[in-house]
């Protein structure tokens, strides 16, 4: 059952010709390969879901649902489909999951367009709190169409305030509440917000992109119990295809299945979804667990690490599988410059801002590291230790053949991606 779809995808019996666009792939395998990834979106799948995902299947054309097709010859396809929701329904005990959005913007899009007309007041974190550009940024179609405000962490403590939340909400009475985040390190208390929208009459929308992994193994609390609706990619530290879906009670299926398919998008992508059922299928795996558990356990090893450098950590540290840490007060440098410094080394992190960030996007005073990719390569506590001492080595500017030994030793314990 591992590889049920072992059957779906037909390889060319003859060798690939070689042209720029395979010369490419190689160069960026390589670059994988040679690369200590800690961009905290990031992930690495298996050679089942690369297979998969680059079937015979990206060739049916399928517009609709199972059983309701706008073409015909879909009763193959419909299986997968059928067999993703099955599997996705299980993992996070889904009253009904729709596995057709391309990404977890475009499944934001959907519960927004499903839910609310324009002009329509959302309470959401903002972007410098942790939110993402899909909570209402004035520059997405989100901020565009509809009456964003947001909500904001502590300044002090750099977690959310829920009680001035819950203050702001009675004040603004917004018809939706956005929880959720891109980088925030901490436990969400859904029930909170769950009691808050109820008490402004507000529905509420959670987005887990991050989080789907530890939630689907119970080892961060699920928003499914508390939320009208539930968005998530699947290739974070879910470690699927680049994807998403919705999860929503009973009552809001049609109009949200409507909002997906016709109002937002066109024929679904089978190979992909193809591919989800594939990573819902390995997430229910114990395996799966074990390696979720790794990820938290490397979170701790980066944390206590940096905490013993004296690095300054948003939020005092994680409790799941990313952190950001303040290069600007640590090392007087900005995040971008930091973001340069640690590719040189093949280090790779993306520069973010951090709450109440006096410096620009491009320049902010943080950096942003997740665990998730490397854990998957197969990198325990001592690696991350190590990986936590060579970047503060790095940014403070110190000897370079220590550095690159450093480096060397931490990629000697990685498994390659193309053989995951």
């Amino acid at each position: 059952m591992k590889v049920f779809f072992r059957l779906l995808y037909n390889i060319n019996g003859g060798k690939m010709k070689d042209n720029e666009i395979l010369g490419i792939i190689k160069e960026e395998t390589q670059r994988q390969n040679q690369t200590i990834e800690l961009i905290a979106s990031e992930n690495f799948v298996s050679r089942n879901i690369l297979k998969i995902n680059g079937s015979i299947l990206t060739n049916k054309y399928a517009e609709g649902y199972p059983g309701k097709r706008y073409y015909g010859g879909c009763e193959v396809i419909d299986k997968i489909e059928i067999l993703a929701k099955k599997y996705g329904s299980e993992l996070f005990n889904a009253e009904h999951i729709n596995v057709q959005p391309y990404s977890g913007s475009g499944a934001n899009a959907a519960v927004y367009l499903a839910v609310l007309k324009p002009g329509d007041k959302v309470l959401a974190l903002s972007l410098n709190s942790g939110g993402h550009l899909t909570h209402g940024h004035p520059l997405s179609s989100s901020g565009i169409l509809y009456d964003f405000h947001h909500y904001e962490v502590d300044p002090l403590t750099n977690l959310i305030d829920y009680d001035e939340l819950e203050k702001q909400a009675l004040i603004l009475q917004p018809k939706l509440i956005v929880g959720g985040a891109s980088n925030y390190s901490r436990i969400i208390d859904f029930a909170r917000l769950q009691d808050i929208a109820v008490k402004c009459g507000a529905l509420l929308m959670i987005d887990m992109a991050h989080i789907a992994g530890l939630v689907a193994t119970g080892l961060h609390p699920s928003p499914v119990p508390y939320a009208d609706f539930v968005t998530s990619t699947t290739h974070k530290t879910l470690r699927g295809p680049r994807s998403g879906f919705i999860i929503c009670r009973k009552k809001w299926a049609s109009i949200i299945d409507r909002s997906v398919f016709p109002g937002l998008q066109g024929g679904p992508h089978l190979q992909t979804i193809a591919a989800k059922a594939q990573c819902f299928y390995d997430a229910l795996q114990p395996e799966f667990k074990v390696y979720q558990n790794q990820i938290l356990k490397n979170i701790k090893a980066l944390e206590s690490e940096f905490k013993a450098l004296g690095v300054e950590i948003i939020a005092g540290g994680s409790d799941n599988h990313l952190l950001s840490i303040n290069v600007a007060k640590t090392f007087g440098i900005n995040g971008s410059e930091a973001e340069k410094l640690l590719d040189n080394y093949h280090i790779t992190v993306n520069k973010n801002t951090i709450p109440y960030d006096p410096n620009p996007p491009l320049k902010p005073s943080g950096i942003r590291l997740g665990t998730a990719a490397m854990t998957t390569r197969g990198l325990k506590e001592d690696d991350f230790k190590l990986i936590a001492k060579t970047i503060f080595l790095i940014l403070s500017g110190h000897v370079e053949e220590t550095i690159k030994n450093n480096i060397e030793t931490v990629l000697k314990n990685c498994q390659g991606v193309e053989k995951l």
